[in-house]
């Protein structure tokens, strides 16, 4: 019985090692029929697979232009990088592939490689200038701790100051902070004029004329800074809890609703609201701290504060 058994999955075997290069049925020649999955003899039409693996690309193209248009190859692309990301990075490590150290003739010739593939990844002045200014943008987004689509945005509006040509009598440092501070902005996560200065290496008077000139000549659509969008991080930074922010939005919402907010620094508003918050909800925190954090005075957080609390019609703490 155990060997009829044996006889038998020999068989199958066999027949199925038959079976792929023709038709079980008739020995026809079996075809593949990409659109459906299947792979249907010529013949007789009999389906010999199904749900087979599409392993092409899931977009169609109707030429050649689209076809190179669609395709996508390697590393996606990023305004972050001058070049877009699309030419070649030496490492910096003399190391070879398998982390070994590289002789001193081959370390000399990769120091070759790299100074030529500089010069030839920046081939005119402009390419220089915007390598400098996106390293700017990419330095100072990360002091700041934004994220991605603000460094992109910021990118992308410097080159389009830089093709406007808007850059002459002006520094490319001055010009780079303020497309960080309108990224920042238009994102929804905005930074204060001394935050950005403090990571900046131009000053604060510059900073504001640049921005107030880039977005003017680029036609920016930038909201004024909400003073809600400050809670959150204030709140963290302090490590104040989520019903203390809460609370802060909601004298925020009030402030707004009277009109207490208008001609006030976002700022100082919301640095005084998360302290007003602190008070209310018994968690421990001091002026002082609310200061550093925010870098705004002591003397605003107290002056908004008191205005906050009588908006509410609440008794300071």
């Amino acid at each position: 019985m155990t060997d009829a058994r044996m006889r038998s999955r020999e068989q199958e075997r066999t027949d199925e090692t038959e079976t792929t290069d023709g038709c079980p049925e008739c020995g026809g020649l079996v075809v593949n029929d990409e659109e459906h999955g299947e792979s249907v003899c010529a013949d007789c039409g009999l389906v010999v697979e199904e749900d087979g693996i599409d392993r092409g690309p899931e977009w169609r193209a109707f030429d050649s232009k689209e076809k190179d248009q669609k395709s996508r190859v390697g590393a996606p692309t990023t305004n972050t990088m001058h070049d877009k990301g699309l030419s070649t990075n030496i490492d910096w490590r003399d190391k070879d592939a398998y982390g070994n150290s590289l002789s001193s003739n081959q370390r000399q010739k990769m120091q070759r490689l790299r100074k030529w593939n500089e010069r030839f990844r920046t081939r005119d002045a402009k390419e220089r200038n915007l390598k400098q200014a996106l390293g700017e943008i990419d330095r100072m987004a990360s002091a700041q701790g934004l994220p991605d689509n603000v460094r992109e945005t910021a990118s992308v509006i410097y080159r389009r100051a830089l093709e406007d040509d808007l850059l002459p009598g002006r520094s490319i440092e001055g010009v780079a902070t303020s497309c960080v501070y309108a990224a920042a902005r238009q994102a929804g996560v905005p930074r204060s004029l001394d935050e950005i200065a403090d990571v900046s290496r131009v000053e604060k008077a510059e900073i504001a004329r640049t921005y107030r000139y880039v977005v003017r000549e680029l036609g920016l659509e930038v909201a004024p800074a909400d003073p809600e969008s400050y809670v959150p991080r204030f709140a963290s930074d302090l490590g104040l809890s989520d019903e203390a922010s809460h609370r802060a939005r909601e004298l925020l919402k009030t402030a707004k609703n009277k009109g207490v907010h208008s001609g006030k620094s976002p700022v100082g508003l919301a640095a005084a609201a998360v302290y007003a918050a602190a008070l209310l909800t018994n968690e421990k925190t001091t002026q002082a701290k609310v200061s550093e954090v925010a870098d705004i005075s002591e003397v605003t957080i107290r002056n908004r504060y008191h205005e906050l609390l009588e908006a509410e019609d609440t008794i300071p703490v």
